[in-house]
């Protein structure tokens, strides 16, 4: 698989410096990056080589030796119409490969009310291009995603990797409330009312949006120390199982290797499902003991490579890692 990626990667028509720029200027702000983040230098060195660029170059350059933002007052202009009282969400958007977006109602605060699954980790976007370019792994298969939060890799992977079922989980009411919104957003068709126990219910929604072709969606309210087997066995009987960033507590890390050992023996088929973590390697040891307790339990990992084309807007130097789990 992995010389066939590169295969095709080599086939691929390369970008031009500025098509490259350009689009990471547009990721950046579309997903809502902060101006420092965006990639002014590398836009100074194309106007640089530019004939025809030299009244953006001065502005920029000017902005520069004034150590302030590019634009940085008229975003805050913007900013004072249009907010008129401060807001605790916002909405960021990211590009697929297609062309089409991902649109997500997001907070504003790393934590708020009392989760961090109101936001897009770097780990999650890290997954969803390792799906999009292992589309195979889940074409017509049904997959389970432990810990959603805003629900950007299951509707990347819903919309562009044609799954059978998709059922996306978590526990926190208010990140279940906001993923059925945000799964709503963009045209994936979430039923009304309820799946038994357990599950998040969901309300009718009079203004429907456009709805595209998908599998079959559910968001299930999971706690992972609670959970049991005859409960898991009604989710589809999952055959691929994913999650990202959330190895992250040594408490956590144990509810996590729970229920996986309960998902290992719950399909009907008798076959254990694939499983797949990414995980964002803040603390060594805390991965390190991750792995450790995986092979107390027999459970065996292998890394998997990371994808080979950066699709979204995140910190490209975050230690992230993808893990197959064989349960």
């Amino acid at each position: 698989m992995e010389e066939q990626q590169q295969e095709r990667a080599a086939c691929e028509p390369r970008e031009a410096p500025e098509e490259s720029v350009a689009l990471r200027f547009q990721r950046g702000f579309l997903a809502g990056k902060r101006l420092r983040d965006l990639p002014w230098e590398d836009l100074e060195q194309i106007l640089k080589n530019s004939e025809d660029s030299s009244p953006l170059l001065t502005v920029l350059q000017k902005h520069e030796s004034m150590g302030a933002e590019p634009l940085e007052q008229l975003y805050e202009a913007i900013g004072d119409v249009l907010n008129t009282e401060e807001t605790t969400q916002c909405y960021k958007s990211y590009l697929l490969p297609s062309g089409d977006a991902i649109t997500l109602c997001e907070s504003v605060a790393i934590i708020s009310r009392g989760t961090t699954g109101l936001v897009t980790w770097d780990a999650g976007l890290f997954l969803a291009e390792w799906a999009l370019e292992n589309s195979a792994v889940f074409c017509n298969r049904s997959v389970l995603e432990l810990g959603s939060g805003t629900g950007l890799t299951g509707i990347a992977i819903s919309k562009a990797c044609c799954p059978r079922t998709y059922t996306f989980s978590d526990h926190h009411e208010c990140v279940l409330q906001q993923l059925s919104e945000n799964i709503r957003l963009n045209g994936l068709f979430l039923p009304p009312g309820t799946r038994g126990h357990g599950v998040a219910k969901q309300e009718t929604c009079e203004a429907e949006l456009p709805r595209i072709q998908g599998p079959e969606i559910t968001v299930a309210e999971l706690d992972w120390n609670l959970v049991t087997k005859e409960w898991l066995a009604e989710l589809q009987s999952p055959d691929v199982v994913i999650a990202a960033d959330v190895v992250y507590d040594p408490e956590l890390t144990q509810s996590l290797i729970g229920i996986l050992q309960k998902l290992s023996s719950c399909n009907s088929d008798g076959e254990a499902p694939e499983v797949y973590i990414a995980c964002t390697i803040r603390n060594p040891d805390t991965y390190c003991q991750f792995q450790t307790e995986l092979g107390k339990v027999g459970i065996r990992w292998q890394v998997v490579p990371s994808p080979q084309k950066n699709l979204f807007s995140y910190d490209q130097h975050a230690n992230i890692t993808i893990l197959r789990l064989h349960v």
